[in-house]
């Protein structure tokens, strides 16, 4: 038997999945578990445990340990950036030099996670370079066989920003690479920082805000950023600061310790950074459309490049730049690309998966393909547990017969104007909550947005929430009829839906959609078929079911949430909840 647990250890947004004979049986970040605070760095040993207990097995049991970090990949490129920057460089070394050293130790680790012998443990390790782990992580899981491009862009890992990839059967084959400084993902992020956002992972907001903005501070972005046929992308000298050493996963008071990615002269050209502590401005919503814009034209100058080299309408894409769901549609409409795969957890959790299934297929030279269809990879509870805390909870239960009294209960509440926490089965795997640990809303209420904004998610009111639609109903409302299982594409929105659905259309008149179908998730589906019935609109609002925090794990973090916040219902298994109405 082949038991391949896929860690990604000692950096932000921690996970481990676990492949048994090519099939993954679970995922889960850390975040989910342990402390939980987001983006945890913290050795996914929770997750670990909770993946080896739930199907029955020991660390012992495990063949291959596979990391998404290869220290011995672009050593070229390391080397003449230390040359070329020794004072940062050497910092950047040393930092380097305790990560390896991490590493290596990692079977005392996790033998002593599990409470097991280090002695006795016999699984092999596995090093695969971080962008090819992410193009794995899409590829191999995707339901592609024949000729695929593969693209994976982030920040950095293993000094690499992006790498192309010709992928075909089995093989994943690196056809180009951009090493570091280029990043477009430290470009983003550089001026996320600068706007004001300076916690770990806060990219997202920059894509909200966007849409407020004018680009007027084009010529500028298109001076940090260039690009030509020759090349990939390039960052203007200068402007950005990476690499300069220092704890890699540093926390305080559990959160994220983050560098500083730009340098003074960036204020030379766009005037003076954003203190946090002071209100957004016109001038901040601009500078993030020019961003975003300029993000976007060298995201499908990339991609139009890709297609050059591997000529196929289907494409894998992986990466923390991969979630930005703006330029995914973008690329739709604007490259000759017509058919993407991006699986639920692009970003740096997804590594471990990817490095997991190309230890199936490169290292055990299986052909054997797995196919994710759903996101439904995490934690799930026993209805015994489920209806205890329901009980227990004060609150007023009602307990449905089955699925089909759950969805017709459920669909009233929501279609009355209730906001319905939504709590079934396992838990989903990336960020996306994807109508598991989902609360949901009417997406035809005006006020709805702001309700949500204000009362439960406790968050800046330019972010906006993503519709949950029918499969077959994506063309009715959207201009792009794209399959996003994930929540990975932003559309627009038709014209004479925009009014109709405020509480999910975004001020440029785009929704972060989902498509859901029947396979994927026939609960989900069954709801918002009940909830059409009753209204004539084929999808509900979705948003995380959390209030600053990762995502519920347990029935009893999913009523905790549903006491401190103003949500009016929740559906924990069969068990439907109601707040008292006071008088």
């Amino acid at each position: 038997m082949s038991v391949i647990l896929g860690l990604n250890a000692f950096h932000a947004d921690s996970a481990a999945c676990l492949v048994i004979d090519g099939k993954l049986v679970g995922a889960v970040a850390e975040e989910r578990l342990g402390e939980r605070f987001k983006h945890s760095p913290e050795f996914p040993e929770n997750a670990v445990r909770w993946l080896l207990a739930d199907n029955g097995l020991k660390l012992a049991d495990v063949t291959h340990v596979a990391l998404p970090r290869d220290t011995n990949a672009n050593r070229p490129a390391k080397m003449a950036w230390v040359a070329r920057n020794p004072a940062t460089g050497i910092g950047a070394a040393i930092e380097h030099f305790r990560r390896r050293g991490k590493t290596a130790s990692m079977i005392d680790q996790l033998a002593i996670a599990c409470g097991e012998d280090p002695a006795a443990q016999k699984f092999d390790t596995v090093h695969v370079e971080h962008h090819l782990s992410h193009i794995a992580s899409a590829y191999y899981v995707s339901p592609f066989e024949g000729l695929t491009a593969g693209f994976s862009y982030d920040a950095s890992g293993d000094f690499c920003s992006a790498m192309a990839a010709r992928c075909e059967g089995p093989v994943i084959t690196p056809i180009d690479k951009v090493v570091l400084p280029n990043s477009l993902g430290f470009f983003y992020t550089a001026l996320c920082q600068f706007i004001g956002f300076t916690g770990f992972g806060e990219e997202y907001k920059v894509m909200g805000l966007a849409p407020y903005g004018e680009d007027r501070f084009g010529a500028a972005m298109r001076e940090l950023v260039t690009f030509s046929d020759s090349d990939w992308f390039r960052l203007a000298p200068g402007y950005f600061g990476m690499h300069g050493g220092g704890e890699s996963g540093e926390t305080q008071a559990g959160r994220l310790v983050v560098g500083r990615l730009w340098t003074e002269r960036m204020q030379q050209l766009l005037g003076p950074a954003r203190d946090p502590a002071t209100p957004l401005g016109q001038r901040e919503m601009d500078i993030a459309r020019s961003a975003q814009v300029r993000f976007e034209d060298a995201a499908i100058h990339c991609l139009n490049r890709l297609h050059k080299m591997v000529p196929t309408g289907q494409l894998a894409m992986a990466g923390g730049c991969a979630l930005n769901g703006v330029a995914n549609a973008r690329i739709l409409r604007e490259t000759p690309f017509t058919t993407p795969y991006l699986q639920a957890a692009a970003s740096d959790d997804g590594t471990c998966l990817g490095a997991a299934f190309h230890v199936w297929h490169a290292v055990q030279g299986r052909s054997e393909r797995f196919h994710m269809e759903h996101a439904a990879w995490g934690p799930g509870y026993s209805d015994d547990r489920i209806r205890a805390v329901a009980q227990a909870s004060g609150f007023a239960v009602q307990v449905c017969a089955d699925d089909a009294e759950l969805v017709e209960v459920a669909s009233g509440l929501i279609a009355d104007g209730l906001v319905t926490g939504w709590y079934q089965g396992r838990s989903e795997w990336g960020p996306r909550a994807l109508g598991n640990r989902s609360i949901l809303a009417n997406p035809a209420i005006l006020t709805m947005k702001d309700t949500i904004n204000a009362k439960i998610k406790r968050r800046e009111s330019f972010r906006p929430f993503a519709p949950s639609v029918l499969r077959e109903q994506v063309a009715t409302y959207f201009e792009q009829d794209v399959y996003s299982p994930f929540m990975m594409h932003v559309v627009r929105l038709r014209p004479e839906w925009r009014e109709r659905l405020p509480a999910i259309t975004h001020v440029d008149g785009t929704g972060r959609l989902q498509s859901v179908d029947p396979a994927s998730n026939p609960l989900y589906h069954q709801l918002i078929s009940a909830f059409m019935r009753r209204t004539g609109i084929g999808m509900v609002l979705n948003t995380s079911f959390n209030e600053n925090e990762p995502v519920v794990d347990t029935p009893e973090q999913a009523l905790a949430c549903f006491a401190r916040t103003e949500m009016d219902a929740l559906c924990l298994g069969r068990y439907i909840l109601r707040k008292r109405v006071a008088g």
